[in-house]
């Protein structure tokens, strides 16, 4: 049994976020971002999370009733219009994250803080299954004291009552500049189902996420 387990994590291993690409999309690699995010429509607001490969993190949160929107990009770095490939490598600082156009009227921050640690591990430092890297770290990039107030609190909560079984380790950082991913990176969960890291990594991730979730997700309405 140990021996079976071993041999699965070391398949899983190969079978990363930064490696599940094509060749179709490897080629596409080299293209710049956009320089600016997209602009909030409205009424509504916008929270910046990053919760491993964004690939999930996004398809998670578009499925919670209130949200209108959520783009992959990467953020928290130092390099101007970083490419998928340069992120890759660990050495921009950028995490791979995600940008929510939420309705406050319909979601609030919180519910969305509730979403974010229960679509991922926040114990694991500068890791999510096997997507190793500071590209990968757990983090929320806060707009206003009220939102780092906010943040705070719910982590010091989580922990206070022991809710994962090792401390949490997201990093809470001021949000600078937003640098929407490439295009091919959008809607990747619902364009790739087939890909093999949607199947060995995402999906299990995101059935865990929808009965944590459960009565605040837009296909029970």
């Amino acid at each position: 049994m140990r021996h079976f387990l071993f041999l699965f994590m070391i398949l899983l291993g190969f079978t990363s976020c930064a490696q599940s690409q094509n060749k179709k999309q490897t080629t596409k690699r080299s293209q710049s971002t956009t320089t600016t995010a997209p602009v909030p429509k409205e009424g509504l607001a916008v929270a910046t999370f990053a919760g491993g490969c964004f690939w999930c993190t996004e398809e998670s949160a578009e499925k919670l009733k209130g949200v209108h929107e959520v783009v992959s990009g990467y953020t928290g770095g130092t390099v101007k219009n970083p490419t998928y490939e340069q992120v890759s490598s660990g050495m921009t600082g950028h995490a791979e994250a995600v940008q929510i156009h939420y309705d406050p009227k319909v979601i609030s921050y919180q519910t969305l803080l509730e979403a974010f640690f229960a679509a991922h591990d926040p114990t694991t430092l500068n890791r999510q299954g096997p997507d190793v890297g500071t590209q990968y770290r757990s983090a929320i990039f806060y707009k206003t004291p009220e939102e780092k107030a906010q943040i705070d609190a719910y982590i010091a909560k989580l922990n206070s009552a022991r809710a994962f079984q090792a401390p949490i380790v997201t990093q809470v950082e001021p949000l600078k500049e937003f640098y929407p991913a490439e295009d091919y990176h959008q809607d990747f969960y619902k364009t790739n189902p087939d890909n093999p890291y949607m199947q060995s990594v995402s999906k299990p991730k995101l059935e865990k996420f929808k009965k944590k979730m459960e009565g605040k997700l837009k296909d029970e309405e």
